[in-house]
């Protein structure tokens, strides 16, 4: 399969991912608020204390983890996969002899036809090192060599 094709599909999942964590988190969210509400209805004094700081402790996470799902997914609108790359950017497909990378949001391994390509962040330790590279050029990370064999 093309690699401009894979990249199509690579955004799409990433896409899915993203929305799915939103969804995953809204859900826990609205689980702590209803169990903080019936909590609320049914005790009194220190329990009923200590329960409302847990569930606010809860939110305040719940609420920081939806903040960073939104921002992935905003990464994600701004980028158009169907753009061709020839040096390394926000939105590019980088194939190298040691894996291959697509510089979007920090979700890890994602699968493709029974491909593994790890979706990276551009702020990322590797995908700082990737920015701005071409076709053919090389790197180190973690003590590995990479040659860049295509950029899309």
């Amino acid at each position: 399969m093309k690699l401009s094709k894979i990249k199509i599909q690579l955004h799409k999942q990433c896409y899915k991912l993203a929305e799915e964590q939103i969804t995953r988190i809204k859900t826990a969210l609205q689980e702590v608020q209803d169990a903080a509400n019936n909590e609320t209805k049914s005790s009194a004094g220190d329990k009923h204390e200590t329960g409302r700081a847990m569930a606010q402790l809860e939110t305040e996470k719940l609420s920081t983890q939806l903040s960073e799902a939104l921002k992935l997914e905003q990464v994600l609108q701004q980028i158009n996969p169907e753009l061709e790359h020839k040096i390394v950017g926000l939105g590019s497909l980088v194939i190298t002899n040691n894996g291959s990378f697509y510089i979007s949001v920090s979700l890890g391994k994602v699968e493709i036809n029974d491909e593994i390509y790890f979706a990276i962040s551009a702020v990322s330790p590797i995908g700082k090192l990737l920015l701005t590279k071409k076709e053919k050029e090389s790197f180190s990370f973690n003590g590995k060599s990479y040659v860049i064999l295509s950029v899309v």
